[in-house]
């Protein structure tokens, strides 16, 4: 039987105190999926609209924060383009990195509970056929980004709880900063897991110094971001709502994110993730690590009644089906020692072929991919915004801003409007909201959207001059009534037009 895992062993006893990581199979399986995103990151005609707002946050506006998205994302887009510029395989490299590595760190934590090489694998199957994983994985997003992150708190803590070597709640306090640099939800899954330890255990961990130390440090490599949230008024406060309103239009609410919130973990994840939460909550075993199931189902029944984003849960999934791997491992174990091989054999005939029902549809999922992205749809919206800009007059053309009623129109012009030749284009939604507004020497408006009423009260005349498609059409706004630093507060808007 293999060396099980023991709460509290020294330090130094670490490595001999649970299995070998399965090297071998599990950097193959980490492998195959950085490839496999690869391929769908070099197929990928266009970009994704949310890697445009990284590019061009990183590349011509980078600052400590934004609107809605945190500097790290931006960062890693503006280091890509200036290596590459405008190689979209490039600027998707972080991502494939951050997929393939939470493969790797899901399986890590396998290894922590005290599971084999078979349940260090099958987490790894896990973690690779999670399906939104396998959808985003190669696009540089923030939501991209999180798992991974989310994954090595949960390492770390897990390790912390079987070595009390109080260095990892450094490495705690690291990703949790950095994370939170990445998207703000890090921190209220820091809130759950205090009050998780504080009402379950290990209330020690509570009592470390080190941990102290740790969440200073975390608020240091956090602070920037959050000094400029709170300079500009918290607009990601202001955010809540919104999601609300897109998960009601796009997933039907929070029935709809409920059960995409449980799909998202894909088959293998799913089935190994519900047993890893029974397990982690009722199982003797893991009574040391129940923390980490009442933490997960605390965040996805926040996450519901709140009414997030289907992919908030993701940087969990991995670490439930850990403990679900390991579930199966006793099974085996126990079935062994009785010497009734013929179950253990008959959960091996289950288990081989549901993993190869969730690689299928992973990979179904990941071959639609590129497809998912159209270039042609911004490409033909920036090239009939560029006739428009160009049929002004030379002179009127210098006084003339593109406007994009919303951020995806606005990343658009600026992702694809220089071959058309093309000025920056200006937005008051989201983050573009927060740029600089106009030069008051421009005093006309090129609008790009469906609904220019937002300009009427602020210019004499607004004149329809074109239509580009999407159910969007271009109007020209002129004669400007006021400055733009009187005009600009009241064009933001955190709503998507």
């Amino acid at each position: 039987m293999q060396t099980t895992t023991t709460p509290g062993a020294p330090a130094t006893a670490a490595d001999s105190a649970v299995p070998r990581f399965a090297r071998l199979p599990v950097l193959s399986i980490a492998g195959v999926v950085a490839v496999a995103h690869l391929v769908a990151a070099g197929l990928g005609r266009g970009y994704w609209f949310d890697e445009l707002l990284m590019l061009v946050l990183g590349r011509d506006h980078l600052d400590w924060g934004s609107a809605d998205q945190p500097p790290l994302a931006p960062l890693l887009a503006a280091l890509m383009d200036t290596i590459a510029p405008g190689s979209i395989l490039a600027l998707r490299i972080p991502a494939v990195l951050a997929t393939a590595g939470a493969v790797v760190v899901a399986a890590m934590i396998a290894r922590e509970f005290g599971g084999d090489r078979r349940a260090q694998v099958l987490t790894a199957g896990a973690q690779a056929t999670a399906l939104w994983t396998t959808l985003t994985g190669h696009w540089l997003t923030p939501y991209t980004l999180e798992p991974v992150q989310w994954l090595l708190l949960c390492w770390l803590l897990v390790r912390w709880v079987r070595t009390r070597d109080d260095r990892l709640l450094l490495g705690v306090g690291v990703v949790a900063g950095i994370a939170a640099e990445t998207k703000f939800q890090v921190l209220l899954l820091c809130v759950v897991l205090a009050l998780s330890v504080l009402a379950f255990g290990p209330r020690e961990l509570l009592r470390r110094p080190m941990l102290a130390v740790a969440a200073l440090l975390g608020a240091v490599i956090a602070a920037p971001t959050l000094i400029w949230q709170a300079l500009h008024g918290w607009p990601q406060l202001r955010m809540s709502p919104v999601v609300v309103a897109e998960s009601e239009a796009l997933y039907g609410g929070r029935w709809g994110v409920a059960v995409l919130m449980l799909l998202g973990a894909g088959l293998a994840g799913l089935v190994l993730g519900l047993y890893g939460v029974g397990r982690l909550l009722r199982a003797a075993e893991m009574r040391p690590y129940r923390f980490l199931g009442v933490t997960a189902v605390a965040m996805y029944v926040l996450f519901v009644v709140l009414t997030g984003r289907p992919y908030y849960l993701d940087g969990l999934h991995g670490m439930l089906a850990a403990a679900g791997a390991l579930g199966m491992q006793r099974r085996r174990e126990a079935h062994r020692d009785a010497g009734t091989g013929r179950r253990t054999w008959s959960l091996s005939w289950v288990a081989w072929p549901g993993y190869a029902a969730s690689a299928l549809v992973a990979g179904s999922l990941l071959a639609l991919a590129p497809t998912v992205v159209a270039p042609e749809v911004p490409e033909r919206i920036v090239a009939q915004t560029a006739d428009a800009y160009r049929a002004l007059p030379s002179e009127q053309q210098q006084r003339t801003v593109v406007f994009g009623q919303s951020y995806i129109f606005a990343a658009y012009v600026d992702g694809y409007g220089d071959r058309h030749g093309l000025p920056p284009a200006y937005s008051g939604n989201r983050s573009y909201g927060y740029f600089p507004p106009p030069s008051d020497d421009v005093d006309t408006v090129l609008f790009l959207g469906s609904d220019p009423e937002l300009l009427r009260p602020h210019f004499a005349d607004v004149q329809r001059v074109g239509d580009v498609g999407e159910g969007a059409g271009l109007w020209l706004a002129t004669g400007r009534n006021a400055p733009w630093s009187a005009v600009w507060p009241s064009l933001r808007s955190l709503t998507v037009g």
